[in-house]
């Protein structure tokens, strides 16, 4: 039985997908990767697209089986959890995807994503008690329950469909949530307010998995950052560190690419050499890493 705030640990995970017709040749999508995320911290994991982030998160959702390594929550495997345990590793490790309207059955009102998660968690509250439980939960992500419950999918936006789902997540209890790219397909004024909700929802004890390709965003949420290059870390650390002395080509290259207000296109370097394939993880300055 899990109890108690849990940390979530990935160790060494690598994950190699079969590909050609008859599953003859292999795809190695994430390699020898390790970090924790704690509860009440957001750990942000930073790459291309193509990188590997989604498959990490997926992984940690048991959506896809990780092919060597271990990911373990409280210290136990989550690979060999049975279907009861399975159900309460749900009830504390929630995940949010980045198009908000796929999560979403067009012919269901919304109302339908907290029945099914009444019937699957909670199916011992009281009608009153879930009223409340469900008010509470939207108004942590700064929702109005009548302006969005009795909805379809199609009557609500981008950002309050995708706030919604977050508030699904936390109506349970969890305390590691993965956020993969749930901000890319939402308009600026609207990410800010999400980036923002994750940010409140940390200083209440929540674990975020903030998974992105946006360095900025990741500056302004996290509170450690792990860099992934072709399905590697090749650098991770407290945030402030890894973003004001990247040690890492690969590092300093992402950070060269983000646009900057205070100049034009034509002031920005382009050219960028990429170093030897880095071979381990080495310690920088206290609990800075990077590859080399």
């Amino acid at each position: 039985m899990l109890e108690g705030s849990l940390m979530l640990s990935l160790q060494n995970v690598s994950k190699v997908f079969k590909t050609g017709t008859f599953g003859g040749a292999a795809v190695t999508a994430v390699s020898d990767v390790s970090f924790d995320i704690r509860p009440g911290e957001i750990v942000s994991l930073i790459g291309e697209s193509g990188s590997g982030k989604t498959t990490v998160g997926r992984m940690i959702l048991r959506l896809t089986t990780a092919t060597g390594g271990s990911i373990t929550f409280g210290g136990q495997d989550v690979a060999t959890l049975g279907r009861r345990e399975l159900h309460g590793y749900y009830g504390r490790v929630q995940g949010v995807f980045q198009d908000p309207f796929s999560s979403y059955n067009p012919v269901f009102k919304v109302d339908r994503i907290f029945e099914m998660v009444r019937n699957a968690y909670l199916p011992g509250l009281t009608r009153a008690e879930w009223s409340m439980r469900r008010q509470r939960a939207l108004e942590d992500v700064g929702l109005e329950p009548a302006d969005v419950l009795g909805k379809f999918p199609h009557q609500l936006s981008g950002g309050q469909l995708q706030r919604l789902l977050i508030s699904r997540a936390l109506i349970i209890d969890i305390e590691i949530l993965v956020a993969d790219e749930i901000i890319s397909m939402l308009d600026a004024s609207t990410r800010i307010d999400v980036l923002n909700i994750l940010g409140d929802l940390k200083e209440r004890g929540l674990g975020v998995l903030f998974v992105t390709h946006d360095l900025a965003l990741g500056n302004y949420l996290s509170d450690r950052v792990v860099i992934l290059q072709r399905g590697r870390v090749v650098e991770m650390g407290p945030t402030p560190k890894v973003f004001s002395n990247p040690v890492h080509p690969y590092t300093r290259m992402l950070l060269a690419c983000v646009p900057q207000l205070t100049s034009k296109w034509e002031e920005t370097p382009r050219a960028f050499d990429e170093a030897a394939a880095p071979v381990t993880l080495q310690l920088v300055d206290d609990d800075h890493y990077v590859e080399r």
